[in-house]
């Protein structure tokens, strides 16, 4: 994978940067972790006053250089402590939890950017990823191709699917991984299914690309409980 994000990666991104900037640049606060990081695309939105620490989670040690370098140059230090590059999966969450030497729960902001798409037993392993490491009141943030609204352009992702995951390291190209966080359950203490987030939402800003195969969905969810840096409880808008 990480020959294509040489050659593709920097077109990639300035094509979606007004979108990434909506959800990522505009929300993302504290200690972020984010999954899949590539060689670094997502550091360039965070604002280096609000975000205390950088954990990526890249596990293709090819991509690590470059990484550092692009995180250095926003000012995150692996000397610091402001940056720590891990090489396991999004799935290792005790490898994770182990390696930024934090207490359980240790992150305010998850980010990811076209990784749920390649995730082991994704829809398990994105719920273990919140329930393990997002703090209450911390916040998800997403940029993902997902399965198409359009029922004509979905059937032709399923079609696709197989031969996309050949060429794109085990990509999905269809997978529902909004609806999957939208719906995503915990448990509160009488033993009762309860909705995880406080708050959340998923939007498109270019629906009249719904013909495309990489069906482009944003989202921002809020997992119950605690409050935002400024103490006050969480905005969508």
């Amino acid at each position: 994978m990480a020959h294509l994000w040489a050659v593709f990666g920097d077109g990639a991104d300035e094509s979606a940067r007004p979108m990434k900037e909506s959800v990522i640049s505009a929300h993302a606060y504290g200690v972020v972790l984010d999954l899949g990081a590539g060689y670094g695309h997502t550091i360039q939105y965070l604002d280096r006053t609000k975000v205390t620490r950088y954990v990526a989670v890249e596990p293709n040690a090819l991509m690590h250089t470059k990484l550092c370098q692009v995180a250095n140059q926003f000012g995150y230090i692996e000397a610091d402590g402001s940056l720590v590059i891990l090489g396991c999966g999004a799935e290792e969450i005790d490898t994770i939890l182990a390696k930024v030497d934090e207490a359980s729960h240790p992150f305010d902001t998850i980010i990811s950017v076209l990784t749920m798409c390649s995730l082991p037993s994704p829809r398990e392993t994105l719920t273990k990823i919140v329930k393990g490491l997002l703090k209450p009141g911390g916040q998800l943030l997403f940029y993902e191709h997902v399965r198409s609204p359009r029922d004509d352009v979905a059937r032709w992702q399923s079609f696709y699917e197989p031969i996309w995951g050949v060429f794109f390291d085990g990509c999905r190209l269809g997978q529902p991984s909004d609806v999957w966080v939208e719906d995503m359950k915990d448990v509160d203490e009488h033993g009762k299914q309860v909705w995880i987030w406080d708050e959340g939402r998923c939007w498109n800003e270019r629906l009249a690309e719904e013909v495309n195969l990489t069906w482009i969905v944003m989202g921002r969810f809020v997992r119950k409980g605690g409050l935002q840096p400024n103490g006050s409880t969480p905005d969508l808008d």
